[in-house]
């Protein structure tokens, strides 16, 4: 069974984050944990008696507020379900604590609802391009507007590099919501002919799934990301899949973000990205 961690801070555009796990788990029975991280303001004259009691009293009261806003997003979309968990762990850093928190309870997917940044927040980070940049546990980046509806196509862009270890991560996230595969390619160079050929052959081969192969040229006046929305407003799947570097220095991590995150401040549908081995 897989695990999903969901985060949330209780906000309205957190929501959507909920509403696609709750889907994904009534198509694949995933185990759902609904995660908060918290931050306790305390005065500085309060010795570490009162410091202790109000903390545990503000955590209680933190948890509770978790419990109703599940309960709620459940409620308003009439499913009945308590098969879940709700944790909160106390962190300055809210996205290196949910990475840990992933990563130390073996979490399979780390789901995060998105709602956009401006320049500023495209430079300093935001939790979900953080997580998207560092997490070693796969991310799934809802947008803000997303509204519940079956997973049921899945499209892999891809550069073509790795892709036959990566596609195999790709099928594995269809085949439980019985979902359909599509592999993009966006290129701007004069590939061979017969070199795809061999790529699409060797696609079409893998397991017994069945991925369609779909290669499109670039637009000169776009950048990549913008190629890769017009994409997804020509096919509209349910979710797409992305494979993003870890490995770049500080430097091009701020300056140079990769594209999965990147596109994850404006996306239009829900975004899952892997690390590249």
């Amino acid at each position: 069974m897989k695990k999903i961690l969901v985060t949330t801070d209780f906000s309205e555009n957190s929501k959507p984050g909920l509403l696609f796990a709750i889907q994904m788990a009534s198509q694949n029975n995933c185990e759902l944990t609904f995660f908060h991280t918290y931050h306790i303001l305390v005065s500085t004259v309060w010795n570490d008696v009162k410091i202790d009691v109000y903390e545990k009293q503000e955590a209680i009261k933190i948890e509770e507020n978790l419990k109703e806003f599940v309960a709620d997003t459940y409620k308003e979309i009439n499913i009945t379900d308590d098969h879940y968990n709700c944790v909160i762990k106390s962190s300055v850093f809210a996205d290196s604590c949910i990475r840990e928190y992933a990563a130390d309870n073996d979490f399979d997917f780390i789901c995060i609802s998105t709602r956009g940044a401006g320049t500023v927040k495209r430079l300093l980070g935001t939790n979900t391009a953080n997580l998207i940049n560092n997490s070693d546990v796969p991310v799934i980046a809802i947008p803000h507007n997303y509204k519940k509806s079956v997973i049921d196509s899945i499209l892999y862009v891809s550069d073509i590099h790795d892709y036959e270890k990566e596609i195999l991560k790709v099928i594995a996230f269809a085949s439980p919501l019985n979902a359909s595969v599509e592999l993009l390619h966006l290129t701007s160079a004069p590939e061979k002919k017969a070199d795809l050929d061999l790529v699409e052959k060797a696609i079409t081969g893998i397991a017994t799934y069945n991925v369609k192969f779909k290669i499109t040229p670039r637009n000169p006046n776009n950048g990549l990301v913008a190629d890769i929305e017009e994409a997804v407003k020509d096919i509209q799947p349910s979710v797409m899949v992305m494979f993003t570097e870890q490995n770049r220095n500080w430097f091009e991590k701020i300056f140079l973000s990769s594209k999965s995150a990147e596109y994850s401040f404006d996306a239009k549908v829900p975004l899952l990205v892997f690390h590249k081995s």
